[in-house]
């Protein structure tokens, strides 16, 4: 029974945020009411539980989805994006344009949302399309999936710091380090896909390129920052957290020395993604009210919905954990063998069901979470490729679904069949190759 009322939860959550269009704070809140009911919880046990577990994720790593949240919002508006854009277009070079694409979707979706990435580089995109004579398709898969790869994988992106939240991981760092690597890995699987693509699909842009209206947009941002200032607030904070990582792992012996204190100060989430803040504050082209109110406002309402949807998750959590659901379920799974496997074929069937990665990451941890010991997921490098895998599952696939697929079809000017089989197959051999190297990687570590 305590299986089939897990079954039937995960079955709502995805009917209700898929079909009924109810929102995922109110489904995953019924969900977790309804097993702490079904299983016999205590009715003084539940609105605390529930609370406990709600407060106990926010407190983790609330404050770090803000930030994160406004530096993106920052970067966007100020031009930094496209200046990052530039600059990686001078570095790869005109004569390899589908790649350079794939590497600046790969660093403006750190900080900045999937869509909002799109739409901002859109124009830039155009431009090279006409330009260079290069596949509009090839182009508008490279960036998308550029953009899908960090998006799901890469902290300080609020899915992976929601689902890193919810395993209760310790080293964030850790989670940047492997994110970084395996999600070059899956780029260049979008990159391959798109050259492809390219080959074979043709869409709007091939043939209706307006260059003067794209350039209007790019030039909308006036004077753009300086390469410097715009790579700053992404790089410095994933720097301090990942030196302080490894500081943690090699040096470990030397935490009573001074220096061994300031670089874990340094390098703890919260205070590297202020740091990153005060760096971002010199994007802005001046400091008034619609600058330092506005924009962070901006930042401060976009996290709030993400905020809310991973306290949620952290309820359900806090339920199944305390039902012993996981533990069960955990024993079952255990005699399969799937081990890693396991967090993947969820997030994949929640991905396809209901179309958001960000709900995907955060659903799939909290049910993850009791599970960890039995799937021989436990230690830190183990929820570390955990969080990896439910990444791999979170990115398939995009489909009609999810928003993010109109923004690509859209704006890339391609007709429906069309981005099936270009952009929905890119994103699930994404998540195939990403969880192989998971896969691989699980076995050599744990």
């Amino acid at each position: 029974m305590l299986v089939v009322i897990l079954l039937l939860a995960v079955i709502f959550i995805v009917l209700a945020t898929s079909k009924w269009k109810l929102h995922p704070f109110i489904a995953l809140l019924i969900a977790a009411y309804g097993i702490a009911i079904s299983v016999g919880m205590g009715y003084n046990d539940i609105a605390s539980t529930m609370t406990k577990g709600f407060g106990g994720i926010l407190a983790y790593i609330g404050i770090v989805i803000v930030l994160g949240t406004i530096i993106g919002v920052i970067l966007e508006k100020s031009g930094a994006a496209i200046k990052m854009a530039n600059v990686i277009l001078k570095i790869v070079g005109k004569k390899r344009p589908v790649l350079a694409m794939s590497v600046i979707g790969y660093i403006v979706s750190i900080p900045v949302f999937c869509d909002s990435g799109f739409v901002i580089l859109n124009a830039l995109k155009r431009s090279m399309v006409k330009q260079l004579k290069v596949s509009g398709v090839a182009m508008s898969v490279a960036l998308a999936t550029g953009l899908f790869a960090t998006h799901t994988l890469v902290p300080p992106t609020p899915g992976p710091i929601a689902a890193a939240g919810n395993l209760m991981v310790d080293n964030l760092g850790l989670v940047i380090i492997f994110g970084i690597f395996i999600s070059i890995i899956t780029m260049l699987a979008g990159y391959f896909w798109a050259l492809r693509s390219g080959k074979i699909y043709k869409s709007g842009e091939d043939t209706l390129v307006d260059l003067e209206k794209d350039c209007e947009v790019i030039e909308k941002y006036g004077e753009l920052p300086s390469a410097f200032k715009s790579f700053a607030p992404i790089f410095i904070p994933i720097l301090l957290m990942a030196v302080a990582s490894i500081i943690k792992l090699v040096f470990k012996d030397m935490n009573e020395t001074s220096i061994y204190k300031l670089f874990i100060f340094l390098g703890n989430p919260t205070n590297a993604l202020f740091i990153g803040l005060l760096f971002a504050t010199m994007l802005l082209p001046k400091f008034d009210e619609e600058r330092l109110s506005g924009w962070i406002g901006e930042g401060i309402k976009n996290a709030g919905e993400i905020l809310i949807i991973t306290g949620a998750g952290g309820a359900l959590g806090a339920v199944l954990k305390a039902s012993g659901i996981g533990s069960y379920l955990g024993d079952v799974l255990q005699t399969l063998s799937l081990g890693i496997l396991v967090p993947f074929i969820i997030a994949a069937a929640l991905k396809s069901a209901q179309g958001s990665s960000t709900t995907a990451l955060v659903v799939t941890s909290t049910i993850i979470y009791p599970l960890l010991a039995n799937l021989g997921l436990d230690s830190e490098l183990g929820k570390v490729l955990t969080v990896m895998a439910i990444g791999a599952g979170a990115m398939t696939v995009s489909h009609a679904n999810d928003s993010f697929f109109w923004v690509v079809s859209r704006f890339s000017q391609m007709d429906v069949a069309t981005a099936y089989k270009a952009y929905t197959t890119a994103t699930l051999l994404q998540g195939l190759v990403t969880i192989a190297i998971v896969y691989l990687l699980a076995g050599i570590l744990l």
